[in-house]
């Protein structure tokens, strides 16, 4: 007999080996979940800003600065 303490404890209640095993395999599925990914900065290409339409500034020589790269 191992002097390990054991993995589960059942401090209340009277729980058959089913109900034992689900535990297990809820804890053993939380434990081996891949970590999420980093959230880094965002790509400009793959930002979805650059889709909406800037504003329209009426005026003199707006239809040529409109075709300019902001």
């Amino acid at each position: 007999m191992s002097d390990e303490k054991p993995f589960l404890r059942v401090v209340r209640g009277n729980p058959d080996d089913a109900e034992l095993a689900a535990l297990a395999v809820v804890l053993a599925s939380v434990g081996s979940a891949p970590a999420p990914a980093p959230r880094g900065r965002r790509s400009r290409w793959a930002d979805r800003a650059r889709l909406l339409r800037a504003p329209l500034h009426p005026g003199e020589g707006a239809w040529r600065a409109s075709g300019f790269p902001r």
